[in-house]
């Protein structure tokens, strides 16, 4: 089959590389490098509130002004967004990663806490985990089914019927950091348990050496190992559709299309009137997470923290769910990361609020300060130390949120061979592990297609 992906985000990728190996593969993509909203930059580029703008963020605040920053950030690698990946070894984008043998080298950490002015690392102590073993094994490795059935139970509900000790915390904080939504009445159960059986392994958390870009150019160097094609700075305006099946792109003949990008946004590139207007409504309907991200370059940080990564939650009634999760991360900050220039430590942190909130400007200073608060109590009197500070608001960071009342959509569509790849849809994982599980369900149905 001759497919086109349109957008070359991670779910974009992922499905080529697979795809490539058996057919004729070409991805699309109109920005002039790969990667979608999972990109790394040496530096800020001199367009960057511009690149921001496109994938609706924007720069709260920075310390010097971006223009200086960017002049003094040239030896340093920073993403786009924060983005660690959950589960480690057992995750969609690890495996997948070392199914086609790519040499990317992963950063793996436990987790600890903040809790007011104390710190614990890791966060649950062996006897923690062995006081919390019977309840945890029972939510973790239910039935396929039951998880299924629980996909409308809150997390709200949850903790009224399982949350005793530890494990009430463990269910206050972790779901919030994996959906990236604070509300716990809207939070899915079941498909927190599903992210969660990642997470059980002895790194929860990883991140690749060189920034998240090298997951895009292994991927890339495997799509163009097996004879696809990516053609950067090219910008598709329409998907050709003929009697409910997608036929091509701006006229251009394909058998297959796959879309990598925010589900919200398709009708951008297919007209509404392919549809029925039930499904158009419902994918207009879906929201997507919000956050504000922070990367601090200090001239020193106590050995102790290098490699690390700290959750914190903030009860405020100033935010939905009456708090605000999230995390400072130092596994950025190490040598081996390949991310600070030497002597320096690049530490990116998040904290979580809604896509609403990510967009009120009165909400960016308190954002910017619980974070700060949480930085300085790991690190007291931080700021002496930092060479320039960026805190940027996204009000789009996952595609869809996997909450109770926001069902994601199947890869497939209403349009027959017209498919979506990336976090939006109805697969496995939060982020990262999302989009490359997406990749293997389309693989998989089009396999089925060419060889039926």
């Amino acid at each position: 089959m001759k497919i086109a992906i349109v957008g070359s985000g991670i779910g974009g990728l992922a499905s080529a590389s697979l795809l490539s190996t058996r057919h004729e593969v070409h991805v699309y993509e109109k920005m002039d490098r790969i990667g979608g909203r999972a990109l790394s930059m040496n530096g800020i580029p001199e367009n960057y509130k511009k690149m921001l703008a496109g994938f609706e963020m924007a720069n709260a605040f920075s310390m010097p002004d971006i223009e200086t920053i960017s002049g003094m950030a040239k030896n340093t690698k920073i993403d786009l967004g924060f983005h660690l990946i959950g589960g480690g070894k057992r995750g969609a984008c690890v495996s997948s990663l070392k199914r086609i043998n790519a040499n990317v080298n992963f950063i793996g950490s436990k987790l600890g806490i903040i809790e007011g002015d104390s710190t614990k690392y890791p966060m649950l102590s062996p006897y923690d985990k062995l006081k919390m073993l019977p309840r945890i094994m029972q939510l973790l490795f239910s039935r396929k089914e039951t998880i299924e059935a629980m996909k409308k139970m809150s997390i709200e509900e949850a903790i009224e019927k399982y949350g005793k000790g530890k494990l009430k915390l463990v269910l206050e904080i972790f779901p919030r950091l994996i959906t990236t939504v604070n509300e716990l009445d809207k939070i899915s159960t079941g498909e927190s348990l599903f992210a969660q059986r990642e997470l059980m392994g002895g790194h929860p958390v990883v991140y690749p050496a060189g920034g998240l870009e090298e997951i895009s150019k292994a991927y890339a160097m495997h799509i163009e190992k097996n004879g696809g094609k990516i053609f950067l700075e090219r910008e598709i305006k329409n998907v050709d559709v003929e009697d409910g099946m997608a036929k091509g792109i701006d006229g251009i003949e394909y058998d297959a299309v796959i879309l990598n990008m925010p589900v919200q946004h398709i009708f951008r590139v297919v007209k509404e009137k392919h549809f029925e207007r039930e499904w158009v409504r419902k994918i207009k309907s879906l929201y997507g997470t919000g956050s504000m991200v922070s990367y601090h370059l200090l001239n020193h940080v106590p050995s102790s923290l290098l490699g690390k990564s700290y959750v914190f939650l903030e009860k405020t009634d100033e935010f939905k769910g009456e708090a605000v999760a999230g995390m400072i991360d130092f596994k950025m900050a190490v040598p081996e990361a390949k991310i600070s220039p030497p002597g320096k430590y690049l530490v990116q942190s998040y904290a979580i609020c809604s896509p609403e909130e990510a967009k009120d400007r009165s909400k960016w200073e308190m954002l910017k300060n619980i974070i700060d608060e949480n930085l300085d109590r790991l690190i007291k009197g931080y700021k002496k130390h930092a060479e320039w500070e960026i805190y940027n608001a996204i009000w789009h960071l996952d595609g869809v949120a996997k909450t109770i009342d926001n069902d994601k959509p199947d890869v497939e569509t209403p349009i027959k061979n017209l498919y979506i790849a990336g976090d939006s849809v109805n697969s496995k994982g939060i982020g990262i592990n999302c989009a490359v599980d997406s990749a293997n369900i389309i693989y998989e149905r089009i396999e089925s297609i060419s060889s039926g």
